[in-house]
Order: structure tokens, then C-alpha cells, then sequence
């Protein structure tokens, strides 16, 4: 008999949506650049046995863990492919569910021991990313050394090290969450504030479009004008 996808989370730990302006004023800033309003991502580190997920949201230069969880989606080493593959699908909609993200962030598949092991990572990672566009959200991928350098500054960062910074920029939103069961946890954590860095950087060099010269005898309205 299957095991409920409960019994196979062996890490779960969320907090609520909350108001951003209830985040601590002390969270590290680890960027220049601005969030207008709150931004909510989840990053995917994507695996056929362990899957991570976690969620971070930015507002102003700060990020605030928001919740995390491990799929053992293997636990026995017998697991079948299309039972794996229902877990990681019914895992990923009810994090969707619970902390309601705006945006999906995945790790490129980059490696494989060989050609049946990359094929079991791509239809796991696939299941994971067909929840979140049958969501309508939009998915972003992005490479290892692109998600290391985001957050340590070295593209070849080994992961205790991608962990402890993961550790550092999320500060004292971790609370008593801060030890993570697998690496697979501080991986996905990783991919979402890497999203959320280059996303807002894309929306800043994003050329402005000319102002449409007003028409006789209309004024323009400043920033601040209202009609």
C-alpha cells in the first residue's frame, strides 16, 4: 500500500503568509536593489530521491525565509518511477497551495551517472513543474554555477558553503528553522533568492519606453499628479 504524501515528508516547516511589513528589520541586505512591493518565489532542487523545496520572499533589499520542505520520494530505494513521480506532483501542489508564490525558480539538470539516471531526474523534475504551470505561474530556470554565484559569489562554491550563506542572507527569518535535514533544502532556498536577484536586475535595465508627447491643449501628468 502507497504511503500518504504526509508520511513521506520527513522535513515540513512553514510559516504563514504574513503582512511584509511584519518581517524583521534585521534580515541581512545582500543587494542594493529594491522591491516596490512583496515578491514571493519558490526555488525547486530538482532529484528523482530527495527533492528540495523552498520559499523566499523579498521586499525593499531584504529576504525573509518563508518555509521549506524535503520529499524523501525514494526512502526504501524501491519506489516506483510513477509512484516517485505522483509524490513529487502531489507535494508540489500543496506547497503552491500553502505559500501561494508568484513565480517558480528550478536548477538546471547539469549532471547524470548515466543516460537512465538523467531521464528518471528530468521526468521527476518535470512532475514538480507541471504543478506549478497547471497553477498558470511562470517557471525560470537556472544553472548551478549561476545559482552559486547569486549567492556566494563563486560559480564553484561547494554546497556546505552555498548552505551557510543560504544561512546568512535569510538571517533571523530562519528562527528555529535554521538546520537543514539534506543540502537538497539550502539548494532550493538558494535557487529562489538567485531568481529573485537577477529577476529584479532584468526589470531595472529594462529600457523605459519614451513618454507619448502630450496632445494640444492636454497636460501632462508628473509622477505624482493625479487625475
Amino acid at each position: 500500500m502507497v504511503l500518504s504524501v504526509a508520511r513521506r515528508i520527513s522535513s515540513f516547516q512553514n510559516s504563514p503568509r504574513a503582512d511584509c511589513s511584519r518581517h524583521p528589520a534585521t534580515i541581512p541586505r545582500i543587494s542594493p536593489l529594491c522591491y516596490p512591493r512583496c515578491v514571493r518565489v519558490i526555488g525547486i532542487d530538482p532529484g528523482s530521491n530527495f527533492l528540495g523545496l523552498g520559499c523566499v520572499e523579498a521586499r525593499g533589499s531584504s529576504f525573509a525565509w518563508i518555509g521549506h520542505r524535503l520529499l524523501r520520494v525514494n526512502p526504501g530505494g524501491q519506489t516506483p518511477l510513477h509512484i516517485r513521480i505522483k509524490i513529487i506532483h502531489e507535494g508540489m501542489l500543496e506547497a503552491l497551495a500553502l505559500w501561494k508564490p508568484e513565480a517558480v525558480a528550478v536548477e538546471e539538470v547539469f549532471f547524470a551517472k548515466n543516460a537512465q539516471s538523467a531521464l528518471k531526474l528530468g521526468q521527476a523534475r518535470g512532475a514538480s513543474l507541471v504543478a506549478a504551470s497547471a497553477q498558470g505561474l511562470p517557471v525560470f530556470e537556472y544553472p548551478a554555477t549561476v545559482v552559486k554565484q547569486s549567492v556566494t559569489g563563486s560559480g564553484r562554491a561547494e554546497k556546505g558553503q552555498v548552505q551557510r550563506m543560504v544561512k546568512a542572507i535569510l538571517g533571523y527569518s530562519l528562527g528555529v528553522h535554521e538546520h537543514f535535514e539534506r543540502e537538497d533544502v539550502s539548494d532550493a532556498l538558494a535557487v529562489a533568492i538567485c531568481h529573485l536577484q537577477f529577476r529584479h536586475r532584468a526589470e531595472i535595465l529594462k529600457p523605459k519606453s519614451p513618454a507619448k508627447p502630450a496632445a494640444k491643449g492636454q497636460k501632462r501628468l508628473g509622477p505624482d499628479s493625479s487625475l
